[in-house]
């Protein structure tokens, strides 16, 4: 976005606030643990990366790691449930069941397994709720990179207790112990609103779109690398072999964020952890932007498209974290029956999608605001969603993943957008809000989308992919009604001047 997105709707008093100009303390800069590069801060870290890079390796390690687990845990799940009630459909990738009537067994462990995913995630979401917001708004005060360690050692601690669990073949309720405990450390949720707080604390405004997308672009590069690894690697070796490789990236995480990554902020020693100090400015954030005394409707504006950000950012998320929960048991079920390899390379080809909305996004900002390419990629990815809820081939179902080539270039936009209506000293407050509402957005879609698909499993099987499809139409309205809103205002100014 430009500057006028924000320039528009904001009092001139305002606007220095959240200017690229960031006051320097003097004090901390001539401190021999600091240097001092342009306007900002960094705090030594006890060894210099060679390459220009900051987070982004934070961000890979811990996608690599958590994309590395997901599907092979809902697939040990599927494996351990079948066990359990007798059912051996899918052993060696293929449906036993070729009659074409629907096998009672294989209802009853997809209906299992969604549940079970749905408990976990539950679990997860609510021990991760707070902590994500007491450490996202902490980081503005006491620094970046505690919230980068922390939550990467408690997702080592995670992917620990599954590999107890698998060594001794432990009920798989146990899955839920290492899932409350990543989010006592602050989850991935935590690790994301870190580096994009990071980001923008190290960009201007002109950048942060793009710089945002680069972060996403590691998401995708992360997911599409470990979908193709881990699917054939566990048909190849089993699971535990895989989930030893989850544990050390995510301690490779820690470790690369505490050796390399330098502070963006300036840490303030006395700022308390445990404090609802916190969570207040959370809620300040959204009730009273600016000065509360001030009635202004710049202001009121500016808080009323915060509201509606938020509200797109949470409709997209979910339906990408509902559909994406959903793909592994859509695709092991008949009529696909797909293996671990198909299983992988269906990961990699919607992890794909990650490169190409860069390359896309960064194309159309030659042409298009950001607001409109945000529409392309809704689109595109509503596209790819309708195919996808139609596939009974492999063919349509990678034609699905195909269309949906753009889909993440619609939540850097609202990223972006978010963080340019917030000042400097806000960005991790406000980064801790969208990793909760991301909280959020995962739970709701596992409730949602893991309830609905074994309810209409009789009526369509595709149908909540057609559903997210139809949920994205929301945020696509409102998005392009707040673009035309804006585009008016500039051109009544510049009419009002001239």
């Amino acid at each position: 976005m430009e500057d006028s997105d924000t320039r528009a709707i904001l009092p001139e008093d305002t606007l220095t606030s959240v200017d690229d100009d960031i006051p320097i303390n003097e004090t901390f800069c001539n401190n021999e643990e600091v240097e001092n590069k342009g306007h900002i801060c960094y705090r030594r870290p006890p060894f210099a990366c060679p390459l220009s890079v900051s987070v982004e390796p934070v961000l890979f390690l811990s996608m690599f790691s958590l994309s590395l687990q997901w599907p092979l845990s809902t697939q040990y799940l599927w494996d351990r449930i079948s066990e359990d009630v007798g059912y051996n459909g899918t052993k060696g990738g293929g449906c036993a069941n070729t009659s074409g009537a629907p096998d009672p067994l294989q209802k009853e462990v997809e209906t299992l397994t969604a549940h079970w995913n749905l408990y976990i995630n539950l679990g997860g979401f609510a021990v991760g709720l707070f902590v994500v917001t007491l450490l996202g708004s902490w980081s503005d005060q006491g620094g970046r990179r505690p919230v980068l360690i922390l939550p990467s050692l408690g997702l080592a601690l995670q992917a620990g207790v599954y590999l107890v669990v698998m060594y001794l073949k432990l009920p798989v309720a146990w899955f839920l112990l290492g899932r409350l405990l990543s989010g006592l450390s602050g989850d991935f949720n935590t690790i994301l609103a870190g580096c994009f707080a990071y980001v923008a604390d190290t960009s201007d405004r002109g950048s942060r779109t793009f710089r945002v997308a680069v972060l996403e672009a590691c998401l995708g590069l992360a997911g599409m690398l470990a979908s193709i690894i881990g699917g054939q690697w566990r048909r190849a070796q089993g699971y535990i072999n895989p989930f030893w490789l989850v544990l050390a990236t995510n301690l490779a995480a820690a470790l690369y964020a505490y050796l390399f990554v330098p502070e963006s902020v300036t840490p303030d020693p006395s700022a308390k952890l445990f404090t609802t100090r916190h969570h207040r400015a959370v809620y300040r954030l959204y009730s009273a932007l600016g000065d509360p005394t001030e009635i202004s409707s710049y202001t009121k504006w500016r808080r009323y498209k915060l509201w509606l950000y938020i509200f797109c950012f949470f409709l997209v998320v979910t339906v990408h974290f509902g559909s994406r929960e959903l793909y592994v048991l859509y695709e092991l079920s008949s009529p696909l029956c797909w293996g671990p390899g198909l299983i992988g390379w269906g990961s990699a080809a919607q992890n794909l999608a990650y490169l190409s909305s860069l390359l896309g996004l960064r194309t159309m900002q030659r042409c298009l605001e950001d607001s409109w390419v945000s529409l392309v990629g809704l689109a595109s990815n509503m596209t790819g969603l309708v195919v996808i809820s139609l596939a009974n081939t492999t063919e349509l179902m990678f034609t699905g993943y195909g269309l949906c080539f753009l889909y993440m270039a619609a939540t850097p936009v609202l990223r972006a957008k978010l963080s340019k209506l917030v000042g400097p000293e806000e960005q991790g407050a406000l980064f801790a809000s969208v990793a909760c509402v991301e909280g959020l957005c995962s739970l709701v879609a596992s409730s949602l989308f893991n309830s609905l698909y074994p309810a209409t499993l009789h009526i369509m099987k595709g149908f909540p992919f057609l559903f997210g499809a139809l949920l994205l139409l929301i945020p696509t309205g409102i998005i392009g009604i707040v673009e035309c809103r804006d585009q008016r205002t500039d051109r009544r100014e510049d009419a009002a001047t001239s």
